[in-house]
């Protein structure tokens, strides 16, 4: 019990101390011991890797599952180490609806089979939807939870601890410079009845705070170094979160082009659709087929340096001249261009297009 006293006394002295040190700091009456610009700089990064990790992983929650009350049944499911019951999504439902409807008014009329396809289009839309937010609660929330609860509370944690490091050094410094001070003022002003024990308790209190300066200087530089390293492994942690990102975005292309293009039914869609160019298409581009057109093309001037992303991109450096044309189902942000045996894309911001 009386171990036990000693240390809450301890533990409430050792915070009145810095409680002390921190409002003199607020107060202008103190110094403050201020980190490299580099350590600031890593602060700063980790900060605000916390701050969009946090948004975007609610904002992520929302689109998975817009239903509030949803959301929570599942954070109870989840805190109650139990698997939450399987959903049925709202398309897999209308499909369900569709193909009874077509029971009802006959499969072999025109809107009765008709209606058994695209109900089938749309049970393919939700088992796809399902399996898009299945993959992305697994390859994307998770990793992003696991940051937020895991490394962040560490290094929230040892950044706490560095500075209560911070300001027991600080403190130390305060009461060694005071001491130095009582003992100059003392050898100023001697007391002739008292000058040998002043000044040789003077000289004991400050070789005492000379003491626990070392120690809470070496205490800190320890602490600053542990929570350095875990401040760098910030950049590890965006590597991970950028191969959960890509995971994330196949998730959602994957899935759904296959429920599309694996029902007969999107070919009852095929007139609506001609005529409207596709992305991919625009992406496969093969640079070396493009032929430049016999009129159209134009000279170009080039404003700044770009370097090409990819091979079906043309490097370009500033001042020099090009020339550029356009072919069909082209990114209007695009042109074509060519110097000499080169040819590649090129961004229209770059031009300065010529008359």
């Amino acid at each position: 019990m009386d171990f036990n006293v000693k240390k809450i006394a301890c533990g409430a002295g050792l915070f009145f101390t810095r409680a002390v040190q921190f409002t003199e700091e607020k107060l202008g009456q103190a110094e403050k011991t201020e980190l490299d610009a580099h350590f600031e700089n890593l602060m700063s990064r980790a900060d605000c890797t916390k701050n969009w990790t946090e948004k975007i992983y609610r904002q992520t929650e929302v689109l998975l599952q817009p239903n509030p009350s949803a959301r929570i049944e599942e954070f109870l499911y989840e805190k109650l180490d139990r698997k939450a019951p399987s959903r049925i999504t709202n398309a897999e439902l209308l499909g369900q609806y569709m193909q009874d409807a077509a029971k009802e008014f006959g499969p072999g009329t025109p809107y009765g089979s008709t209606l058994i396809e695209v109900g089938e289009c749309e049970r393919r839309l939700g088992a796809a939807e399902r399996e898009f937010l299945q993959t992305s609660a697994i390859s994307f929330l998770t990793p992003l939870r696991n940051f937020l609860e895991g490394d962040w509370r560490t290094i929230s944690k040892e950044r706490r601890l560095l500075e209560n490091l911070r300001l027991d050094l600080d403190a130390c410094k305060t009461r060694l410079k005071k001491a130095k001070v009582a003992e100059a003022k003392a050898a100023m002003a001697p007391d002739f009845q008292e000058t040998r024990p002043r000044n040789y308790v003077l000289s004991a209190s400050a070789s005492a705070a000379e003491h626990e300066l070392r120690v809470a200087q070496t205490e800190f530089d320890r602490q600053a170094e542990v929570t350095r390293l875990l401040l760098e492994g910030i950049s590890s942690t965006h590597v991970n979160h950028l191969r959960c990102l890509h995971e994330f975005v196949e998730a959602q292309l994957l899935p759904n082009a296959f429920a599309l293009n694996s029902n007969p039914s999107v070919a009852t869609a095929g007139s609506a659709s001609e005529g409207i160019s596709s992305p991919v298409e625009t992406d496969t581009l093969k640079i070396e087929e493009v032929q430049a057109p016999a009129t159209g093309t134009r000279k170009a001037k080039v404003l700044y340096d770009y370097d090409a992303a990819d091979s079906s991109e043309l490097s370009l450096l500033a001042d020099e001249l090009i020339t550029v044309y356009t072919v069909p189902g082209m990114d209007s942000d695009w042109l074509i261009g060519e110097r000499g045996n080169q040819k590649g894309k090129v961004p229209v911001t770059y031009l300065e297009l010529l008359s």
